[in-house]
């Protein structure tokens, strides 16, 4: 399964299936080393040693993304709302771009949505709409290859 994403004005909804525990989904979406792994999709590379998370209410989240021409840019974002292992809430300060991660259990494994509000004009898109549905199904790929950790016993 692939993910889907969907413009509705100044809206992006991206939502994808994902056959792993929701803490997994969490890790990723909080792990400098996995967020390097997955954030640039098809469309760009994040340099490992770019990804710097401050996971806490006004803590900082931020990385360089690399477009195939070798331009570089810097994504900064701060955190509004931090509810393990469900909801994240970050926003873009200069744009104003809020965007919620909601990772919720569906049978064996993780719906996991992402939206966007409040999205600039330039990001009002089909290209930025294929971006975030590739960013999910980036991460969705890196989940695949990571070993699933080892469940503890009392």
């Amino acid at each position: 399964m692939t993910a889907g994403a969907e413009l509705r004005g100044d809206e992006l909804i991206a939502r994808r299936q994902l056959p792993v525990a929701p803490e997994r989904v969490w890790a990723a979406f909080t792990s400098p080393a996995s967020i390097a792994a997955f954030w640039g999709g098809s469309h760009a590379t994040v340099p490992a040693g770019s990804v710097t998370v401050d996971l806490r209410p006004g803590g900082e989240f931020a990385l360089d993304t690399r477009a195939p021409n070798g331009a570089t840019r810097r994504l900064r974002f701060v955190y509004v709302r931090v509810t393990a292992p469900h909801e994240l809430v970050f926003d873009e300060p200069v744009t104003g771009l809020r965007t919620t991660v909601t990772v919720l259990p569906a049978g064996d494994g993780t719906e996991l949505t992402v939206h966007q509000r409040r999205l600039p004009p330039e990001l009002r898109t089909a290209q930025a709409a294929g971006g975030l549905a590739s960013i999910l199904d980036a991460l969705a790929a890196h989940l695949r290859h990571q070993p699933t950790p080892a469940r503890r016993t009392p």
